[in-house]
């Protein structure tokens, strides 16, 4: 079974899930392995499998992420302490799930996270 197949199941919510926000666009929810106190993924709920396969037909998908992880950081409360939010591509960029994730960490000084 393909590893992407678990964020499939989260946003059918077939997988149980802290999901903070959900849209026909993208879902967000709490990292089951988090780095820093907050540490939230937002997927988009159309499968892309990474960075690299972000064309002109789906660009949008990732400037709407971006807004909602902002959203997100200031209902966390981080938004004015900051937050780092990341992509990571293929293999040696540390992308372990092979589904476009973004993630959103803040809570703590992360100069020594990612």
């Amino acid at each position: 079974m393909n590893n992407h197949v678990i964020f499939q199941k989260i946003i059918k919510k077939e997988i149980k899930a802290n999901i903070l926000y959900q849209d026909k666009i993208v879902t967000a929810f709490s990292d089951i392995h988090p780095k820093a106190p907050v540490h939230i993924l937002i997927i988009p709920n159309t499968f892309i499998k990474t960075a690299n396969e972000i064309n002109k037909k789906n660009k949008n998908i990732i400037a709407h992420m971006f807004y909602i992880a902002i959203q997100i950081a200031k209902e966390k409360k981080i938004s004015e302490d900051g937050y780092k939010i990341i992509i990571n591509c293929n293999k040696n960029g540390g992308q372990e799930i092979n589904y476009l994730h973004m993630h959103l960490l803040g809570g703590i000084k992360l100069e020594t996270l990612y």
